[in-house]
């Protein structure tokens, strides 16, 4: 044979395997996909969650009934736990709930796995366009603020809410919990932002008193991140520097009224009237006595006892 009719020939076979290939490759292009309307549920989830996002949930039906076997694979292809084999399905949709184990039980690695279905009778295997991401690592509350750390939440428009500002690891649901009681969920996922409290925890508002902030991040996998340093913030509405106070008749005294109101009012015997807040200058009555002096700021009420001695003889 010449030298020259190999080359010839060995074209001839690449031309006829081109063409095959490419008869192949277009006869699949027209063949309609097999498995019908494939979809996974909690595309991101965390196998040692202990919550609703604990697995991932594939569905799909078939064109026919046919034999099939579902596996997952990772990147590189290999199958790391198989979820069924040959069990004859009809038309109706089908699910298979993987756990995020391998065939040994063991909680993969964190990473992107896929679907892969074989069919018996079509003689084809089909990877699922539906990427499963297994995310175990729980988000953490890098940073976390409150401010003012002193508020009045009786709706005056004057340092009603604290401002919590935080920043988290990663995208994911926040928390605020206050004394142990939650009092704020935030809606949304972006791993930082703002929430305003309004002095509410537990769907109750809550007393004056010195309350301890927390946060807690889930990320959307379900991983619930432990909980973020503590901040303190103090509600109050109204405080007096002293409960009681022994005067002269007619004695003029002082009394520290603390609060965020504009204005207040207050009550000693048979006078009233209205003060700023801060060092609230009254007359102790003529009469000798026990009286008791209401002050009022925004519907909340404090009390002190003034004694009135009797004059010296």
């Amino acid at each position: 044979m010449s030298l020259r009719v190999v080359p010839a020939a060995l074209v001839a076979a690449l031309l006829v395997a081109t063409s095959t290939a490419f008869v192949v490759t277009e006869k699949l292009k027209l063949t309609r996909n097999p498995i019908v309307g494939p979809t996974v549920e909690n595309k991101v989830f965390s196998p040692v969650c202990d919550c609703s996002t604990g697995s991932a949930v594939i569905r799909f039906r078939l064109r026919r009934a046919d034999r099939v076997s579902v596996s997952i694979i990772d990147r590189s292809g290999d199958v790391v736990r198989e979820l069924a084999r040959d069990r004859a399905q009809g038309r109706a949709p089908v699910s298979y709930v993987w756990d995020g184990r391998d065939t040994e039980g063991r909680v993969v690695a964190e990473g992107t796995y896929r679907p892969r279905v074989h069919l018996d009778d079509e003689r084809r295997t089909i990877v699922m366009p539906n990427p499963i991401r297994v995310d175990t690592t729980p988000p953490r509350v890098i940073t976390f603020t409150a401010r003012p750390l002193e508020i009045s939440p009786d709706r005056d428009g004057r340092f009603d809410r604290a401002k919590i500002r935080y920043r988290v690891s990663e995208r994911a649901v926040v928390e605020l919990y206050v004394d142990g009681t939650r009092a704020l969920r935030k809606l949304g996922t972006r791993p930082a932002g703002t929430m305003d409290w309004f002095g509410i925890a537990g769907g109750e508002p809550l007393p004056q008193g010195v309350f301890t902030l927390r946060l807690v991040a889930r990320d959307l996998a379900g991983n619930l991140g432990p909980r973020s340093g503590s901040r303190t913030v103090r509600i109050r509405f109204l405080a007096l520097g002293r409960d009681r106070i022994v005067v002269r008749p007619g004695q003029r005294f002082a009394i520290l009224a603390i609060s965020q109101a504009r204005t207040l009012r207050w009550r000693l015997g048979d006078r009233s009237g209205a003060s700023r807040p801060g060092t609230v200058r009254l007359v102790a009555p003529a009469q000798h006595g026990r009286y008791v002096l209401r002050v009022r700021a925004n519907g909340h009420v404090e009390r002190a006892v003034v004694i009135v001695r009797k004059p010296a003889p």
